[in-house]
């Protein structure tokens, strides 16, 4: 089940929960680190930041250059022998003695590395909320044993700037072009997964609150993300899917802030 404290971070609610930071300095890459901090600012605050990696190593050279820079503490792992990882034994270790201490309300794992995935089943056994970061060829296994997962390619210098132009491009009217990169294949839009999953989180009347929605759309695919097609936010998609959907802002009890609903097309 999804924490309600997480569900209230996809639409950019204050930030509440305590997370462990740990990332594998083997399977991810430190030009994402900037938008990496700031993507998990966004659920909560990062109170503990390790990295962990052999950094005599020539491949870690690139993660050095910014570890004083965001506050992230090395773990040094040698490699007792070729072959295997020491370093994936040492972060779940580490995970596990931080998980007893009681202090945190979640983890964030930063790896394309289908090995933790035991590790994220643990946790979340344990009631703790569990974010995934890692590459689009992150294997399914560990995507869905998150709460919630993240793509990093959204995560580089110059995604946000892209991602600019697009919305730009739906607020003047013109059809949002998705960007990706010569090599990968267009996704399909998913609409009807997302009709089916709003189906099931609508009411009596077929309106559904739109965290509502994001929250049945995380429990069925934690790697679903908006911007895979062009869209920043889930409302920003559905908002612009008029062939999909109906949207309606309403007031919320007892507040001046609005919350937006929606429902199927007829």
């Amino acid at each position: 089940m999804v924490s309600p404290r997480l569900v209230a971070k996809i639409e950019a609610e204050e930030p509440t929960l305590r997370l462990a930071v740990l990332i594998d300095a083997d399977n991810a890459q430190a030009a994402v680190i900037e938008g990496l901090l700031a993507e998990i600012a966004r659920f909560g605050e990062a109170t503990v930041k390790r990295i962990y990696g052999d950094f005599t190593a020539p491949t870690s050279a690139s993660w050095k250059k910014v570890l004083q820079q965001y506050a992230i503490k090395p773990i040094q792992q040698f490699a007792y022998t070729t072959g295997k990882n020491a370093t994936d034994s040492t972060l779940i270790i580490d995970a596990m003695d931080l998980l007893y201490t009681r202090k945190f309300d979640g983890f964030c794992l930063i790896t394309s590395d289908s090995d933790f995935t035991g590790l994220a089943m643990r946790l979340r056994e344990e009631g703790l909320t569990v974010l995934g970061f890692g590459e689009k060829k992150t294997p399914d296994a560990f995507r869905n044993a998150c709460h919630k997962f993240v793509f990093t390619e959204f995560l580089r210098p110059g995604a946000a700037t892209q991602q600019i132009i697009l919305e730009k491009k739906v607020e003047n009217g013109h059809k949002p072009i998705e960007h990706h990169p010569p090599s990968e294949t267009k996704p399909i839009f998913p609409a009807k997964f997302l009709l089916a999953a709003l189906e099931q989180s609508s009411d009596d009347a077929g309106w559904a609150q739109l965290g509502t929605f994001g929250s049945y759309l995380t429990k069925l695919q934690p790697d679903f993300d908006s911007r895979l097609y062009g869209f920043k936010k889930l409302s920003d998609l559905v908002k612009a899917k008029t062939d999909l959907f109906i949207t309606e802002e309403r007031p919320a009890p007892g507040s001046t802030l609005k919350v937006l609903y929606l429902r199927a097309k007829q």
